[in-house]
């Protein structure tokens, strides 16, 4: 296990311009399973992963039923903001967080404190949905209320059309935008920092490439291994709540 070191070396601490990219791992401590690791959701049962694939959920009013139910189930947990969503708090108000790259639908970093402005959530978010027919978005919670009330798979009352919730479904593009933004934060940044995601969803493990590429350095806060291990200049793998606010404390 390489956790993080006594000192950090000069380059972490003199960096002014930091971009972060967050995964599912620094959301467990709030209870939120992740999806690719040896206990993921996916992992587990495969066939969960039809609850966010586009063509199964248009298709099958079944997956639309089990999808809502799963959206209420979090919804109940109540999920918090842990140390690890805290600790990327401090590094913003330190002034060094360029932006906040997040794999992660939950929203638990503007729950922190993390400012909405520098929260680019590449896979959108859970806490709103979309009609898949007109694109009319309205709050999650207003949809979860009608489910509540009896409608398992509750339609637009706009046009009609399937709602979803507005996150990015396989088989869904990403925002142009929100992309963008994400690739000129990985180019212009002297330290990216990737916390809790395997690196393996692309097109954001494509970032480190992007940000190596630049002339960044890479730090890689996972448990388990990730594929850019060999190209990252500082390898942490201690749990995150523990090991993210000490690197930032001491950074």
């Amino acid at each position: 296990m390489t956790g993080v070191p006594e000192s950090l070396p000069d380059w972490l601490t003199a960096a002014s311009r930091i971009t972060v990219l967050t995964g599912a791992g620094i959301s467990t401590d709030s209870g939120i399973p992740d999806y690719r690791g040896p206990k993921g959701v996916w992992t587990r049962d495969p066939d969960a992963e039809k609850l966010v694939t586009l063509s199964y959920y248009l298709a099958d009013p079944d997956i639309r039923r089990r999808s809502w139910l799963m959206r209420r189930d979090l919804q109940v947990a109540d999920p918090q903001p842990n140390a690890g969503h805290a600790a990327l708090v401090d590094l913003e108000r330190q002034g060094r967080l360029r932006a906040l790259v997040t794999q992660n639908i939950d929203g638990l970093h503007q729950a922190a404190g993390s400012d909405p402005d520098r929260v680019l959530e590449i896979h959108g978010t859970v806490n709103e949905v979309r009609c898949t027919s007109c694109g009319d978005r309205t709050p999650m919670s207003a949809a979860l209320d009608r489910v509540e009330a009896g409608e398992p798979d509750p339609a637009c009352r706009v046009c009609g059309g399937i709602l979803k919730s507005a996150t990015i479904y396989f088989g869904e593009m990403l925002e142009e935008r929100v992309v963008e933004a994400a690739v000129a934060a990985a180019t212009d940044c002297d330290v990216f920092l990737t916390v809790g995601t395997s690196l393996t969803v692309h097109p954001a493990a494509g970032l480190v490439d992007l940000a190596v590429g630049s002339g960044a350095r890479v730090v890689v806060v996972n448990a388990e291994p990730t594929p850019y291990d060999d190209v990252a200049d500082l390898v942490v793998d201690e749990p995150i709540g523990t090991a993210l606010p000490r690197l930032i404390a001491l950074a």
